[in-house]
């Protein structure tokens, strides 16, 4: 490292963990900031400020991790760096507590035949549908809580000689699916911008209960409000 604490282009990409080559690419680019951050001592040797690492590093996980074009992560580092970062961080130490959660506990498939009064061909059809996902360690919470209201709709008469089949749950996932895709983005985006990474891990956890409570309580009042309008049109 030079005197001054800049980092040669072997340096950088050292520490980094990326190819001389692709740095370069990214300088051209324009990825890494205005060249006048760099310092030429001649036509074939330069000098690059240390935060290039972390920098390099970022815009390698958004391109591997994120699949995002160059040209995409040229405007959100140049936006705001720090807050891409907090984003991605953010995004993994969600994804890891989903994923950690779901693997403790599961259930397995004989313990829910046992106790659920779903027939085996309705959960097989589930699972080909892709509303059921389970794995050799057996249903994850959630698989477990769409069984149980499977279940509990069968026994309430929802059957299939009336016309209610397991395709009906595919209506359900079809518009929740737009909802969720913008949920997550406007979440994670005002918590990057706002919050700590720690403390945002927090609140989307907090968040979960009450969201459900929400999106049950707004579907109730919506299912009254078409009722009202079905009976007035009839009459």
């Amino acid at each position: 490292m030079s005197s001054n604490g800049l980092l040669k282009m072997s340096e950088l990409a050292e520490r980094s963990g990326v190819s001389a080559g692709t740095i370069k690419h990214y300088l051209r680019e324009g990825l890494l900031g205005t060249e006048d951050r760099v310092v030429r001592t001649s036509r074939n040797m330069a000098y690059y400020p240390p935060e290039f690492v972390e920098r390099i590093q970022l815009i390698k996980r958004l391109q591997e991790e994120r699949y995002m074009p160059l040209r995409v992560i040229r405007e959100v580092i140049a936006e705001d760096p720090d807050r891409a970062a907090r984003l991605i961080e953010l995004e993994d130490r969600i994804l890891e507590q989903a994923i950690a959660a779901r693997e403790t506990g599961r259930v397995s498939r004989a313990k829910v035949r046992a106790t659920y009064d779903v027939p085996q061909n309705v959960l097989d059809r589930l699972e080909e549908i892709e509303v059921l996902t389970p794995t050799a360690r057996g249903y994850d919470a959630d698989d477990v809580a769409i069984i149980e209201a499977i279940s509990r709709f069968r026994a309430g008469g929802y059957e299939e000689a009336i016309g209610f089949t397991v395709y009906d749950t595919l209506r359900y996932r079809e518009a929740l699916e737009p909802l969720v895709e913008d949920e997550v983005r406007v979440l994670l985006h005002r918590l990057a911008c706002k919050v700590e990474v720690d403390r945002a891990v927090e609140i989307i956890a907090s968040g979960a209960e009450p969201l459900r409570e929400l999106i049950g309580a707004m579907h109730s009042k919506l299912l009254l409000a078409a009722l009202r309008r079905a009976h007035h049109h009839a009459s």
